[in-house]
């Protein structure tokens, strides 16, 4: 009965997801037309693709390490599916668990800081805003495609 209701959990966490990445994507193609008009109006309109070719460099030298945390993070968290965890597990769990959003939140700041400490140019805040939104999008895709992955192994074996 657990393992069921943690699915469910699993289902509605991934449904979320789906969600972000919608609005996430939206905002990614409303901020690309916004630096697109702004490069044009400097009569720098040739740069737009250098800036979305720099993130898509950028997110691919990514890719692997956030793919990495988020197979992580789902293994953690399908591993309590369908049990009772002793003290100690459950204590691990949390730290870990900690620890995975202190590393999100120092993503979130350095994003953040890099952001407010780069010049105004619009090619350079471009790359980074596309660095960033892709960077979110990456993870959640690879922990939705971890959790479907996994989640059929697991499903599998009960």
């Amino acid at each position: 009965m657990a393992a069921t209701l943690d699915n469910k959990k699993l289902n509605k966490t991934l449904k979320i997801f789906a969600v972000a990445q919608a609005g996430l994507l939206a905002l990614l193609v409303f901020m690309a037309v916004n630096f697109q008009g702004k490069l044009q109006l400097l009569g720098r309109s040739p740069q737009f693709m250098s800036g979305v070719i720099a993130a898509s460099v950028i997110q691919l030298l990514l890719f692997y390490p956030i793919y990495k945390f988020a197979a992580k993070e789902v293994a953690r968290d399908l591993a309590l599916f369908g049990s009772t965890p002793t003290p100690e597990e459950s204590k691990a769990y949390n730290k870990k668990k900690r620890w995975s959003d202190v590393i999100k939140m120092a993503v979130f700041g350095f994003f953040s800081i890099f952001l407010l400490a780069a010049p105004s140019d619009p090619l350079v805040l471009s790359v980074i805003y596309y660095s960033f939104i892709l960077t979110i999008l990456t993870y959640l895709q690879s922990y939705n495609f971890a959790a479907k992955r996994l989640g059929r192994g697991s499903a599998g074996k009960a």
